[in-house]
């Protein structure tokens, strides 16, 4: 992969992240993440040189996180400060996932090289990442333990899958 493409897709995931987060604390508006979103999905989208791996690692990364999420909010382990909901959810958060599934897509792919490494990376950095929602007031964590297990479990098994989904699937 093109070093320049592999830091423009990092950047823009960061970018429709911060646009996200900062959009509901700034702004008290979803409008920020969401419209950066589609703009930086639709880019990667016409950019990508296989669209058809595109839209499968897209799908086979945000159904499964998206899902997870819902359970959690549903089990009142955490909640999401928000303006607007798409069902349990942030709204911007069915924008927010597969932006981060295209780092699956076009910049993870040379994990498939260093598996431990990268399902030891993501338990550690997925959690984080949640983590870093409370202390900024968007995200409320009812229960750590549970938070903390789940959020582990969760991202260790996320890595697996995707480093089971392109060896076995060839994507």
């Amino acid at each position: 992969m093109n070093k320049l493409k592999a830091i423009l897709i990092l950047s823009g995931y960061q970018l429709t992240w911060l646009f996200c987060v900062f959009g509901e604390l700034i702004y008290n508006s979803y409008l920020p993440g969401l419209i950066f979103g589609l703009f930086f999905l639709y880019v990667t989208f016409i950019k990508s040189d296989n669209k058809k791996n595109f839209i499968s690692i897209l799908f086979c990364i945000s159904v499964p996180g998206y899902l997870f999420d819902s359970i959690l909010v549903y089990l009142n382990i955490y909640n999401f400060e928000t303006s607007f909901n798409l069902g349990l959810l942030p709204i911007w958060m069915a924008i927010l996932w597969p932006s981060f599934a295209v780092l699956f897509n076009e910049v993870f792919r040379f994990l498939e090289k260093y598996k431990l490494i990268a399902i030891f990376l993501s338990a550690i950095l997925g959690p984080l990442t949640y983590y870093s929602g409370s202390p900024l007031g968007l995200l409320i964590i009812n229960n750590l333990f549970l938070f903390v297990i789940s959020m582990i479990g969760f991202w260790a098994a996320l890595m697996m899958y995707y480093l089971t989904l392109i060896i076995n699937l060839k994507l």
